[in-house]
């Protein structure tokens, strides 16, 4: 097995075109919390992947779940991560791009399905599709709170990641996310509050 991917929470393995995620463990926790801790975020993030799919929103397929290694076996897709193409498109390619993101992550929240690190890192570009990865951190949340801090994380990852191309990014996106889920409008306003809040926090 290849490793193609080594992580602070889990390593990825290729072989024959199936992938596999190992939770690790973690030496400084308590072992009976280690374990449990392990075992429900593998089994959380195998659901949030099939939920998303359900959704409309491509992902790896969930082939299997083993719970005493704490591992998820998943179809591997072969494409491009998000953050490493921005630079390489035209503004009509990045605005199409990314007008699809922001209607996925609206499928995602329409659902209730707070993807928990949306960044470009965990987006890939498959023949022309927008795969959204690793749900590692993610959950089934209906609140606003937990849908604008998930706008949030992608708009501060934007800022510090692509910051040339920052504005045409967000435009994009948000206009994606309005026209996939019109009441998300609140979301965003909920989003710009908790900036706010931090921002306060941060001055104090």
């Amino acid at each position: 097995m290849e490793v193609i991917a080594k992580g602070a929470e889990a390593n990825l393995y290729l072989e024959d075109n199936i992938v596999l995620k190992e939770r690790i463990r973690k030496e400084y926790r308590i072992p009976e919390i280690d374990e449990a801790l392990r075992s429900t975020r593998t089994k959380r993030e195998a659901k949030l992947l099939s939920l998303a799919r359900r959704a409309g929103v491509p992902t790896p397929v969930v082939l299997d779940v083993d719970n005493r290694s704490k591992c998820i076996t998943m179809s591997y897709v072969d494409g491009e991560k998000v953050k490493y193409i921005v630079d390489t498109l035209s503004e009509e390619e990045l605005n199409r791009l990314f007008s699809e993101i922001g209607s996925l992550a609206a499928k995602l929240h329409r659902a209730n399905i707070i993807h928990g690190d949306l960044t470009t890192s965990n987006m890939l570009l498959s023949q022309g599709r927008v795969f959204f990865i690793d749900f590692g951190l993610g959950e089934v949340n209906p609140s606003l709170e937990a849908k604008g801090t998930d706008l949030l994380v992608f708009r501060k990852s934007v800022r510090s990641t692509h910051y040339r191309r920052e504005k045409e990014i967000l435009e994009a996106f948000f206009s994606g996310y309005r026209s996939e889920y019109p009441e998300g409008e609140e979301v965003i306003e909920r989003m710009k509050r908790i900036e706010k809040r931090g921002r306060y926090v941060s001055a104090r």
